[in-house]
């Protein structure tokens, strides 16, 4: 299949400081692509290079064929959820809207078709039941869902999530997920998902890009999450473990503590191609 998303030698540095480097990326149409690895690793940096917000260092990117380029509708954008104001006087139907008509001027015009499509993309994440109520009133959960149809309101054919499932609890975060997922299947869309956490997401995972301090490995979830494969990357001693099935990372110089990254078995029902490395040096 023809890849929506491709970086080929992408290099991205601020100073003196390498977030990844010579990172050879391919996305597929109804690709899931789960983008780990620890914080400063360049997880949202990543997805700020799709959008056209922050040029690369080196090597080329292009999005649908073209260079990246900041407000393309064929791009959905899922970001870091953050609180709204309790008296914002904010519809959630406004806040959908905002997909479709939120970078022009004035006051958007009530277009029919508009609505309806607003309408569709609220319906679409079951959302109806509160999308007339003020943003601020709902909880995270309802929250997260009306930004996901904010996003898909346009029909892009690119999600880009960035840490969607922050600070929602475990059934909310399977109920994003699902939604998530089904758009890749039911519309072809690719999706790349930043995430800390891939329990909530593993079922739903083609593969995994995995980025640590400017190197990175990429391959089904089953060829990346291992012992061997997250030693070269952190360049010490890691061990990945299965602990009633979650999968836990350890390391002997304790990275940033224990990361608890999935709940499903390596070896159970994951394809068994070889993950591809980048430049990990040992």
């Amino acid at each position: 299949m023809s890849a929506v998303i491709e970086l080929r030698d992408g290099s991205l540095r601020y100073g003196t400081r390498v977030l990844w480097e010579h990172l050879e990326l391919a996305v597929a149409s109804g690709e899931f692509l789960a983008v780990l690895g620890p914080n400063g690793a360049g997880k949202t940096t990543l997805l700020k290079v799709l959008l056209g917000l922050a040029p690369l260092s080196g090597g080329q990117a292009t999005v649908l064929g073209s260079a990246p380029r900041r407000g393309d509708h064929r791009i959905g954008y899922v970001p870091q959820q953050k609180a709204f104001d309790a008296d914002l006087p904010l519809r959630g139907r406004d806040l959908v809207r905002f997909g479709l008509d939120g970078h022009r001027r004035g006051v958007p015009l009530a277009n029919r078709a508009i609505l309806a499509a607003v309408d569709d993309a609220i319906a679409a994440v079951g959302a109806t039941g509160y999308a007339d109520a003020p943003i601020g009133e709902l909880s995270g959960g309802e929250q997260q869902r009306l930004r996901i149809a904010q996003a898909l309101v346009g029909d892009p054919r690119i999600l880009l999530c960035d840490e969607p499932l922050l600070s929602l609890d475990l059934a909310q975060q399977q109920a994003v997920s699902r939604l998530i997922d089904a758009r890749s299947h039911e519309r072809d869309t690719a999706v790349v998902f930043v995430t800390h956490d891939i329990n909530p997401i593993i079922e739903h995972v083609d593969r995994v890009l995995y980025l640590v301090e400017g190197r990175w490995a990429i391959g089904p979830p089953g060829d990346v999450m291992t012992t061997e494969q997250l030693t070269a990357l952190y360049r010490t001693p890691v061990d990945v473990v299965d602990v009633r099935g979650r999968i836990i990372v350890i390391s002997s110089d304790d990275i940033g503590g224990a990361h608890d990254h999935g709940h499903h078995h390596l070896d159970v029902g994951l394809p068994s191609r070889r993950a591809t490395r980048g430049p990990v040096r040992r």
